[in-house]
């Protein structure tokens, strides 16, 4: 009996599949009575049955056709993906800009077989990005969001017996590290926008590393956009890299040079030069009869976003609506971007728009040509995000400069106290940190 339940054990999710076999371990060396270990038998049977069971819900909630946008460059590898995920554990994908990765690559694994014994987890670095990305795979999958596809973030979960497919931020999976050691409830993990390199992703992969020779049967997928694939596929045994192009198209750049001045009375040249690109988008549309398109417009903070909506409502420009976006605006707010609408929007952001999501509907792009930068501090020992001008050449010839004033050094600059603090987080009890000089 019990080695019919080894058997039937492997059809059951992974999240009851180790349990139930340490169950099993347990009742065959018990020196209980027969009766008590019939009852044990017949619990076992039960929570089988029903791991079995949800696996079958799972399975059934996936859909049997599952079509990919032949205009999209990622479409085109799909098959070598699957086959490349049936054989290997760990696959690199370097997708430019626009090649359809984040929407495509999840459900390259739903055709590769997986998402039926556990969840296929795909990490976001904002909660914005995950909500927007559950919604959109959704509707090209013709499910229900909470049922075949769900998502989780801060003090809010849509998750289901039928969810195939999580999207979630990179906190919330480290987060779940704490309380699920061997992340059992997942089949698949992608690792999304590894370009970024926050703490959290480079935590995250580092445990992944160690974990994938405990969990043979679980599949990481790494994907950026810019990322050194080399080191990454030396970093996980060599393992495959697959570079997906992304689609280009042509992009007339204006370059409208404000007047230098004092701070103050260049926060109003930069006012005044947003409200001028936004008139000229409004008189050219007045001529042709129609709206064109919205507006995006990057600015370095919250400071910013707020003035600069307050000087275009005074405008009140005809049949055009002010949005915020930025990454502590609530989600109720944050989600507008993606309502259908009528007229034109002007699209205030920070960098949230560039690195995590994909605005619809922008044709025209005003970069104020200032970003918060981050600077470490040597004498105050802090890392720092100062608001500075840049520009394609300086950083090349800073990059340049700082790299045959200092050639034996690398230097990689994080707040110590932040590693601690997070690797206390998910009960990591030893922590090396290393300074590599070259």
């Amino acid at each position: 009996m019990l080695e019919s339940f080894k058997l039937e054990i492997e059809q059951c999710q992974y999240v009851d599949k180790f349990r139930l076999l340490r169950k099993i371990r347990e009742l065959e060396g018990s020196q209980s009575s027969n009766s008590q270990k019939k009852s044990q038998i017949k619990k076992i049977a039960a929570e089988i049955a029903a791991s079995k069971r949800s696996c079958k819900t799972r399975a059934a909630a996936i859909p049997e056709n599952i079509q990919f946008p032949e205009d999209l460059p990622v479409s085109a590898k799909a098959n070598e993906i699957k086959e490349l995920l049936k054989k290997q554990q760990v696959i690199v994908i370097a997708g430019d800009t626009g090649s359809g990765k984040t929407t495509q690559i999840p459900k390259i694994c739903l055709t590769a077989g997986l998402g039926r014994k556990g969840l296929i987890g795909h990490t976001q670095p904002r909660r914005l990005a995950a909500v927007s990305v559950a919604n959109r795979i959704a509707e090209e999958l013709n499910a229900d969001i909470g049922q075949g596809v769900g998502y989780q973030i801060r003090f809010n979960e849509t998750i289901s017996e039928s969810t195939y497919l999580k999207l979630m931020t990179d906190g919330v999976l480290l987060a779940e590290i704490q309380n699920d050691r061997f992340l059992n409830k997942y089949d698949a993990i992608i690792i999304d926008e590894a370009h970024e390199r926050s703490l959290n992703i480079d935590f995250l992969l580092g445990y992944l590393k160690q974990l994938l020779s405990k969990r043979l049967e679980l599949k990481l997928i790494i994907t950026s956009a810019t990322i050194d694939v080399e080191e990454f596929s030396k970093y996980f045994a060599n393992a495959p890299i697959i570079s997906v192009s992304g689609r280009t198209f042509p992009v007339d750049v204006r370059y409208r040079p404000l007047d230098q001045g004092r701070e103050e009375i260049q926060d109003q040249r930069q006012l005044e030069g947003i409200i001028d690109a936004l008139n000229f988008i409004v008189e050219r549309d007045q001529k042709s009869n129609e709206i064109s398109g919205d507006l995006l417009v990057f600015l370095s903070s919250e400071r910013e976003i707020r003035e600069t909506a307050r000087a275009i409502r005074k405008q009140k420009f005809p049949h055009t609506k002010v949005l915020p976006l930025y990454s502590r605006l609530p989600q109720s707010e944050q989600v507008k971007i993606f309502a259908p609408h009528s007229g034109r929007r002007v699209v205030l952001a920070t960098n949230i728009a560039e690195t995590s999501i994909t605005v619809p509907g922008i044709k025209y792009v005003v970069d104020t040509g200032f970003a918060r930068i981050s600077r470490y501090s040597i004498k105050n020992k802090v890392q720092r995000l100062p608001i500075e001008p840049f520009s394609p050449g300086p950083v090349q010839i800073s990059v340049k400069v700082d790299a045959e004033e200092y050639p034996q050094v690398y230097v990689f600059v994080c707040s110590l106290s932040k590693i601690i603090t997070l690797a206390r987080s998910i009960r990591i009890q030893k922590l090396s940190v290393l300074i590599l000089l070259r």
